[in-house]
Order: C-alpha cells, then structure tokens, then sequence
C-alpha cells in the first residue's frame, strides 16, 4: 500500500503541475494531491483486490472528487475553479491508470519462483510472514521439508522438486539436517541448474536494517544490532505524536462531539469508556475510548464465556455480542470508538503506533519474551492491527508486537499507518 500511495501522489503532483504550467493559477493544483488520493480511499483502492479491480475504482474514484470540486464551485462560483478541475481530474486519472500499469508490469516481471526448504513449522512460518508482508516480487512455488516428519526424502529430494515447480530461488531454513558440508553441495548442484540458494536467519522476526555480514577470521557472520529502545532516537517519534494527536483533536472535535451525543442516546449510560492499562515501564493510566457496551456489561461476561473465540479471559470476543449497543456496533466495526485514545497520546501515555494497551491481569500472564512490549509506549494501531486485527491468534499477535518493539524505526511507524486506513476500511477481524 505505501508504494501504491506514492504512485498515486506522484501521478496527481504531475497532473498538478501540468494544469499549473498550463493555466498559471495555483487553487486547483495545491488541493489536487490530497483530494485525489481521498477520493481513492473512498473508493477502496487501497484495500484487498486494489489491483484486480484497480482500474474501475480509480474511474469511480473521479466521481466524488468531480463532486467536492462541484460544490466548491457552487459556493466559490468562479469558471476557472470548474475549468481547472476538469482538466486535472481525468489528467490524473489518466495518470494514476499509467503508473499502476506500469508498476504491475514490472512486479509481474521481478517476481521470483521461490521454494522453501527446512523443516515443516518454520516453512509454515516465513509463508505466513510473505503473505502478510503482501510481497509481490516472491510467489512461493513449493516446499520440500527436512526433518523426520518427512516422508519424501526432505533435502535429498530437492533437485527433483526445483525441476517440477521451475523455481529459480531456494530458501534454506536453519536445521540440523542442512549443516555447512550439506549447504556447500547444495549451491553447487543448484548452480549447475541456474537456481539462487539464500539462507534465511536463523531469527525470521528481523528487520533488514539490523543485519550486516561481518567476516571475522574470514568467516562471514551475521551482526544484529541491538532494538532502538534508547529514549534519544525516539524523540522525534514523541513530538510527532503529540502534534498529530492536537491536529487530529483539533479537526475531528465535531465528530467526536456528534457520536458522543449518538451513544448517549442510543442507550442509558455515559458517553466515554474508562480503564486502567498498563503502559510503558509498566506504569498505569486510564485508557479512554467511546462507550460500545450496555451497562452491567462485566456481570454477563461469565454467562458469554462459552462463545469466546479465544477460549480464554486474556483476549475476550464474541460474534454478534449481545452487550454491544447498536451504535457501538458500528463504532466497533469501524473503529471510531478508539478516537478518545488521541487525548492518551496527547497526554504521554499512548503512541499513535505501538504494542496493543494490556490490562493488568494480561501483563501478569506475559513470558519473559512477549514483557518486552513494555519496554515501549502502547499504540493506537500496530502491527498486528494491520495485519489482520482479531482474526488473528493469540500467539500470533503477541509475536507481532514484540517484533514491532525490537524493529521499531521511523520506517516502519510510517508504514503502519500508512496500511491503517486501508485496515480499517475493509474491517476485516473486526467484531
């Protein structure tokens, strides 16, 4: 989604600057890059099947952007505002339909036939870990399993397996039954059949970044660097935050103030919900969200706990609740009911990206491994919320938090939130 983001700008901020050039009048051109990329996330063109149906909705995406420049126009009545608009708008369409064309003909092109070799857990691992990185230059082919649950030669059946699926990339995971004289006959027979071996580390949760090949005694080892957890590298990320949170405060209060009244109408209760969470260095502070539940909620929990799709108290959903409220449906489906959490960023307490907030009786179930996410401030999204919210399980959002925390840059909160509104409009897992 963020390359696709910047397709979009960069045929928009062309399409600007031709009706610029052409015309020497700035009003058009300076709201063309964000009106254009709304009206294509309104039209969910960043969402699932962005590219299958990428043409049609960058057509109708024309449609509502054609729309606010109408009434613009209705209450600005000035003929160069109309005519500047309909000359950008089908000049970005135009370029917006070039460039993902472009774009999936070049990933079309790069993408690479890769087959998994190791053991049967870890392949399942890093396929999973392709599929939610949604990395279109690596189409998995196969797997050819190492180990004893291996009923088909494992290694030993490999060349047969790369002459059958036609990969032309091996990648190795560590296990004992590949070890270096193992590896060194492989990249020779995979030479001779013009297949790339690639060894993947041995720790699948880590960033690029924190690798590097260092050769001691002409031996080549991997450095990890150690997570940026400092408070020095993340003062940027700090002011950042809170700038964002009084912007957003600032520009969605009439919105706030409108559900507000709405859940207060909807049903006898107030309008926020309160709750202690643990935060960074495992500090408490009251967590503020809208209110979704009837009151008395907590006293029918016991009575639910059979339909819990987790099977446990630590993470607790049911399909169809009946404590939600009708409005809290919607602001649960949505996720409109977390807003509130913007006055925990603006208060130091919360992060606009980060691990999910825990309450107290989670924290205490934490391993020694997943207490690490304290380390950190918590989020309002993160990395399992783009990645697939409550349909995943249990463990695998503990592991995403926790590689968010030991991955964290700059990059990567750039690129949650980037894929946060494309999430929260499909609503996928959420209940």
């Amino acid at each position: 989604m963020p390359v696709l983001l910047a397709v979009d700008a960069l045929a928009a901020s062309v399409a600007a600057g031709g009706v610029h050039l052409l015309f020497h009048r700035w009003f058009v051109p300076a709201v063309l890059v964000p009106l254009w990329l709304g009206a294509l996330a309104s039209q969910r063109a960043y969402g699932a099947g962005a590219d299958a149906e990428g043409p049609r909705r960058v057509l109708r995406a024309a449609c509502p952007a054609g729309a606010a420049a109408g009434a613009a126009w209705w209450f600005v009545p000035r003929d160069e505002l109309l005519h500047d608009t309909l000359i950008a708008l089908p000049l970005a369409a135009g370029l917006t339909l070039g460039l993902r064309r472009y774009r999936q003909a070049r990933v079309r092109a790069d993408a690479g036939r890769v087959l998994v070799l190791g053991p049967a857990r870890s392949a399942a691992q890093l396929i999973a870990v392709l599929h939610r990185g949604r990395a279109p230059e690596t189409h998995v082919v196969g797997v050819c399993r190492t180990g004893p649950a291996a009923s088909d030669g494992g290694a030993m059946d490999l060349l047969k397996t790369v002459r059958r699926t036609g990969c032309d990339t091996v990648v190795a995971l560590p296990c004992p039954e590949l070890d270096a004289e193992r590896l060194r006959r492989l990249s020779w027979e995979l030479r001779a059949a013009g297949v790339e071996l690639m060894l993947a580390p041995v720790l699948a949760d880590v960033s690029a970044g924190r690798l590097a090949v260092r050769t001691v005694a002409g031996v080549p080892l991997l450095r990890l660097s150690a997570p940026r957890i400092s408070a020095l590298p993340r003062v940027p990320k700090e002011l950042a935050d809170r700038l964002l949170a009084l912007l957003g405060i600032v520009l969605l209060a009439p919105l706030m103030v409108a559900i507000a009244v709405w859940v207060r109408l909807d049903s006898p209760g107030p309008a926020f919900f309160r709750e202690r969470r643990i935060g960074r260095d495992s500090r408490e502070f009251t967590l503020l969200k809208f209110r979704t539940m009837h009151r008395g909620a907590d006293r029918l929990k016991a009575e639910l706990a059979h339909l819990n799709l987790y099977g446990s108290d630590r993470f607790f959903k049911i399909v169809n609740d009946p404590r939600v409220t009708r409005a809290g449906s919607f602001l649960r489906s949505s996720s409109l009911d977390e807003l509130p959490q913007l006055f925990n960023v603006l208060a130091g307490h919360m992060s606009l990206v980060g691990p999910r907030p825990l309450v107290k009786d989670e924290v205490a179930a934490l391993s020694e491994d997943a207490s690490h996410r304290l380390l950190v401030k918590p989020g309002m999204s993160g990395l399992w919320q783009v990645s697939g919210r409550s349909c995943l399980p249990t463990e695998e959002r503990d592991r995403l938090d926790v590689s968010y925390v030991e991955n964290w840059s700059p990059a990567l909160d750039l690129s949650i939130l980037l894929r946060t509104p494309s999430a929260v409009v499909r609503r996928t897992g959420a209940c």
